[in-house]
């Protein structure tokens, strides 16, 4: 089976809805659903890499438990579990057609329609669990990875941590993230950098971020208005085996213009190095010694050519019929 062909966009042509397959095109929801009306969703981007022993999904069990838990912070009771959500990942990108894919698993409030709720006030609305695949190349372009991106630093600020969970991956988190990223992108730049209420520095609009001082990898802490991002975790890991002392610590916006490497960390960015910000050169203006070393180390675990750091197990391969096993390379 081959994927689907949309726009040149290769996409599993099977949805995972409610513990069965549907096809994409029925994956449709109601007008009226809670979560088009209020944003009450939570989700996950997980990658599913072509690796030298096959398809492989990075860090899937992780990815889930971070799913669950930003569906119990909003109150959101699947009736699904992280490992009947793993096997339903797995099952899905087994039968795509994909060699590498990018995973969207989402929880969400609908709608009910014999007794349709319509206020904000969600508990009475039926939960819908979603997964979703589709090809999906570098989010900040190919070229990204070695030449770096520009950056500005944005005037919106991040949402606070006592006004929204920002442990929690929810939908209604990125209208914040819209903000962002659409300033960063009418400015002339590729991507923005958020403050927090402090003034302090604090993510991408949907990426973590390191700055690079002294051979110090710096990094804002979980505390700092930011979501504990997996690739963040992957890198300090890796960073932390490679000797790189890792500083988790609040960074003031001029560091930013003085650090020697400043790049970004996510799941679709991956790690991405950052040359400027608000049209300051970081340092030489080109990726980091650091940054490409770290790059380097990250990309040798996800095609499965060394052992994840303390040997754990951050890749689940995927066979033709469907099952798995994990590996810690």
């Amino acid at each position: 089976m081959s994927g689907k062909d949309v726009n040149t966009m290769k996409i599993a042509p099977k949805v995972w809805k409610n513990g069965e397959f549907i096809n994409w095109d029925d994956a449709n929801i109601h007008v009226m659903a809670h979560v088009v009306n209020y944003g009450s969703s939570v989700f996950e981007g997980i990658r599913c890499y072509e690796t030298i022993e096959g398809p492989a999904i990075f860090r899937l069990t992780e990815h889930m438990q971070r799913l669950v838990n930003s569906a119990k912070i909003y109150r959101m009771d699947s009736a699904f579990s992280r490992d009947v959500f793993c096997d339903a990942a797995v099952e899905l990108v087994s039968n795509s057609g994909l060699d590498s894919c990018y995973l969207r698993p989402l929880i969400f409030r609908g709608l009910d329609p014999e007794k349709p709720s319509f206020g904000v006030y969600g508990l009475n609305n039926p939960i819908e669990s979603y997964i979703a695949a589709w090809q999906w190349g570098k989010y900040l372009g190919e070229e990204a990875l070695e030449s770096g991106i520009d950056v500005c630093v944005s005037s919106w600020t991040r949402i606070t941590s006592n006004s929204m969970p920002a442990m929690a991956k929810a939908g209604a988190n990125y209208m914040n993230s819209q903000l962002i990223k659409m300033e960063a992108i009418l400015g002339g730049f590729s991507e923005g950098i958020a403050l927090d209420d402090r003034g302090y520095v604090s993510e991408g609009s949907g990426e973590n971020i390191f700055l690079v001082n002294g051979g110090k990898l710096i990094t804002p802490p979980l505390g700092a208005s930011i979501l504990p991002g997996i690739t963040r975790d992957s890198v300090i890991q890796i960073a932390r085996e490679m000797g790189i002392e890792v500083i988790e610590t609040s960074i003031q916006r001029s560091a930013l213009y003085l650090a020697d490497e400043v790049f970004f960390t996510g799941t679709a960015a991956e790690i991405t190095p950052i040359r400027s910000v608000d049209r300051i050169t970081v340092g030489t203006g080109k990726r980091g010694e650091m940054t490409a070393r770290l790059q380097e180390e990250f990309f040798k675990v996800i095609k499965a050519e060394r052992p994840a750091p303390n040997g754990a197990e951050w890749l689940t391969f995927i066979n033709a019929s469907g099952e798995k096993k994990t590996a810690s390379a």
